[in-house]
């Protein structure tokens, strides 16, 4: 048996009373804070053009709920526009060693086929536990190359997707295999946007999902995938990557929950920032400075981070300074924090946050490049204007499975980005907190959201 028809089988025989209620609980906690992601984007650009291409292009009104203006649409085009909206404010969880957000992709594809299939919310949960363990161990057998070249959450993710609505659809290991098939001949998205400061990672999390989708119904109608979608020698992996390891594929199935490795954002940046970011407030704190007690400060970091990041010089958009080592630390050194508002309002007009910016670079470090992806380190050296030389060192970022959010802390942040774009008030957000806390019971998934 290959490693894909391993997992494969795995999916299809996975049932919700095999998972451990602390996998349960922990895919709860991720569906609100995906949910806080996506509502925190309303009305913010790009997603009014996503809300505008599903009014045009598909049904007036559908059994799935758009989160963002609450229109019902058909499933593929609520997938479409909520992927997009749960990836825009970069708040959305990060699986570390797959290099994945698994959320942005599953859930909207899975809510959205939950509620045109009519499904209970225990069938969501198990859904969405198929979709991460299945896209997760994907994204780690693709390897560190894939993640250089392709946006993983955008490849990987259209697998992670169809998983999902494949296991809502009771699929047997045939029609996984099938499905895998379908939802990797469509896996795109490369990372030359970043560099433009263009909209496109928008459009890769809302393909992702929405593809996923229609991967999973196609197959479920009879369309027949490649057998061999991802070890094949025209597949995936030799195609997008060049470290791949099929192994990775099938790794403790059943005994690995990967779900519960997956961690939470506490800054409102890419993923990549936040071991120094962590690490450099850590060091303010710790010796008593201010932002203009610091001459320089040196991250030293993985590969990654300098392949992602390395790309932004000058920050043109707020979207861009998220990605931008230097206004995330500055944001951290000047204002204490980077979360929404900091970065709407300080991140391009601030002029101490821009000063700091310039003080900041990013060196490759072997004990942190070595330790990545499976662990995201912060190193951090600072230079002060008197002449000394202080480092400081973070070994799990806040949010990390060893140093994660409580419920209360998600509870938080989740009223924080309800806040920020005015979705909804701070007693609606109870009112959905309480819905996803019991939605293990819920029997209609209608009116979730």
């Amino acid at each position: 048996m290959s490693h894909t028809q391993a997992l494969s089988a795995f999916l299809a025989g996975l049932t919700y009373e095999q998972v451990p209620d602390s996998v349960i609980d922990r895919t709860e906690d991720l569906f609100l804070d995906w949910a806080g992601s996506a509502l925190a984007s309303q009305g913010s650009h790009p997603i009014p053009l996503f809300e505008r291409y599903a009014q045009r292009m598909g049904p007036a009104d559908g059994p799935a709920r758009i989160l963002v203006n609450g229109r019902g649409s058909s499933a593929y085009f609520a997938a479409l526009v909520n992927g997009a909206s749960s990836h825009l404010v970069e708040q959305d969880d990060l699986h570390n060693s797959s290099v994945l957000h698994p959320a942005t992709v599953v859930f909207p594809a899975v809510l959205a086929a939950a509620q045109d299939l009519g499904k209970t919310g225990r069938e969501l949960l198990l859904a969405s536990v198929a979709g991460y363990e299945a896209g997760i161990r994907i994204g780690e057998f693709m390897g560190r190359s894939h993640y250089r070249i392709f946006h993983t959450t955008a490849t990987v993710g259209t697998l992670a997707a169809a998983v999902g609505v494949g296991k809502l659809l009771g699929f047997d290991k045939e029609q996984f295999i099938s499905l895998l098939g379908n939802a990797g001949t469509q896996a795109a998205g490369l990372w030359e946007f970043l560099r433009d400061a263009a909209d496109s990672k928008q459009l890769h999390t809302a393909k992702a999902a929405a593809d996923g989708l229609l991967a999973a119904y196609m197959t479920l109608d009879g369309l027949t995938g490649a057998r061999n979608i991802l070890e094949g020698d025209q597949g995936m992996a030799a195609g997008m990557s060049s470290d791949s390891d099929p192994s990775k594929l099938s790794d403790r199935l059943g005994s690995r929950w990967a779900l519960v490795e997956t961690s939470f954002k506490y800054h409102a940046s890419c993923r990549h920032t936040h071991p120094a970011a962590d690490a450099l407030l850590h060091l303010m704190q710790r010796d008593g400075l201010s932002h203009d007690q610091i001459a320089s400060v040196v991250t030293r970091v993985h590969q990654g981070a300098i392949d992602v990041l390395g790309r932004v010089v000058v920050p043109q958009t707020v979207h861009q300074a998220k990605f931008s080592m230097g206004a995330v630390l500055g944001l951290i050194a000047v204002h204490g924090k980077a979360q929404l508002i900091e970065f709407q309002d300080f991140s391009l007009t601030d002029q101490a946050v821009a000063a700091f910016r310039e003080k900041v670079t990013m060196e490759l470090d072997s004990e942190v490049d070595g330790a990545y992806p499976a662990r995201w380190l912060g190193r951090v050296i600072v230079t002060t204007t008197d002449g000394r030389t202080l480092t400081a060192a973070i070994d799990e970022p806040k949010g990390d499975p060893g140093n994660t959010l409580s419920r209360p802390e998600l509870e938080d942040k989740f009223q924080r980005l309800l806040a920020f774009s005015g979705a909804r008030t701070a007693e609606q957000g109870r009112v959905l907190i309480e819905r996803v806390w019991n939605l293990r019971s819920a029997q209609s998934l209608a009116d979730l959201i």
